[in-house]
């Protein structure tokens, strides 16, 4: 844990940001000082050689992971400040997710408990239940989430192991922890669909790569896709808002193409994929039924829990999320693509 120098004198309430080197975190670093907002940034190896320039950031390594951690992010927010959980792991290995996102987390809510600080956590689409949801349905926070057996708090990489897919489990556990504590109150659970921006103009709800060939899985359904600017706005401005006990948010654009659209996008800013077939996935669904005897050794979108989380047909409404918060995205679908690619080809 790096030693705390005091914040610059403020101009709004301190937002504390966990992850703040990563992709969403550093993205809400600069949103917040976009906003003229002081920032704890909270990092656990390197800091960003831009933070060093601005007073009114204050960069703290920690590793939230070990127990440590707890009393010095205590001592290090102050009293009204806003914590925005961004810290977790991506992947699907089960000892990472257990110590990088749930052990991460449930020291984040030690060091806030009983204080007067508001959470932010930075969760996940991947929570819904896609099983029990039909294709061409709204999905909406309302939405059926994937089961959480009582022993998975006991137990959480035993239950991660059995979850559709591991990195899903630990969001679905990762919110419960903050959800299931009697003591939390004034605290937002916002629910990214797939993060998308500079340096990550991809996505994994798309289709798969054979060799040079890319198979999209076609639908009419909409992507439920989340501009990485759009994310940490509306991440800072939960940050500076109220609201009581938790309150849940799904965080999708509101210009959402089809996989067809993307591609054409895609294409036309970066040139790849150059190569690509579509299948519909009306077609691909019943044909991965016959590998079902086969699942446990093939790729996940060859499983169909996988395959209905990710590519099914479905609508991705972001009511809720423009009730809370009336600003409108940056630009439309294409014009984001060419912002896109534009800064990451400057």
């Amino acid at each position: 844990m790096g030693a705390v120098t005091p914040l610059h004198p403020a101009s709004g309430p301190v937002v504390a940001i966990t992850g703040a080197g990563g992709f969403v975190g550093s993205a809400c670093v600069v949103e917040a000082r976009r906003q003229g907002l002081p920032v704890l940034a909270l990092y656990r190896n390197h800091a960003l050689p831009s933070w060093l320039d601005d007073p009114d950031i204050t960069p703290l390594q920690a590793d939230l992971t070990q127990d440590s951690s707890i009393e010095a992010l205590r001592a290090a927010l102050p009293d009204g400040c806003a914590l925005i959980h961004a810290a977790a792991h991506l992947g699907d290995e089960v000892e990472r997710l257990a110590s990088d996102t749930l052990k991460a987390t449930q020291n984040v809510m030690a060091a806030t408990r009983g204080r007067d600080i508001r959470l932010v956590m930075i969760s996940s689409l991947a929570v819904y239940d896609t099983d029990r949801i039909a294709p061409g349905s709204d999905l909406t926070e309302a939405s059926p989430l994937i089961p959480l057996p009582d022993t998975a708090f006991d137990a959480p990489a035993a239950y991660l192991r059995r979850a559709r897919d591991a990195y899903a489990g630990s969001k679905r556990l990762q919110e419960a922890l903050l959800i299931h504590d009697d003591d939390a109150e004034d605290a937002w659970v916002l629910r990214p669909g797939a993060i998308w921006g500079p340096g990550r103009s991809w996505h994994a709800l798309q289709g798969f790569w054979a060799s040079k060939l890319f198979v999209t899985i076609g639908s009419a359904g909409e992507l439920p896709l989340s501009y990485l600017d759009h994310v940490a706005r509306i991440a800072i401005e939960a940050a500076r808002t109220p609201t009581e006990g938790i309150s849940v948010l799904n965080v999708f654009d509101d210009d959402r193409p089809t996989r067809a659209r993307f591609l054409r996008a895609h294409r036309r800013c970066y040139g790849w994929p150059r190569l690509n077939v579509t299948l519909p996935f009306a077609l691909w669904l019943p044909l991965i039924r016959l590998l079902k005897p086969l699942s446990a050794r093939l790729p996940g979108l060859f499983r169909e829990p996988i395959l209905r989380a990710r590519i099914m047909p479905l609508r991705f409404p972001n009511t809720r999320m423009r009730m809370a918060f009336r600003h409108e995205d940056l630009d439309t679908f294409e014009g984001l693509m060419a912002r896109c690619a534009a800064e990451d080809t400057a």
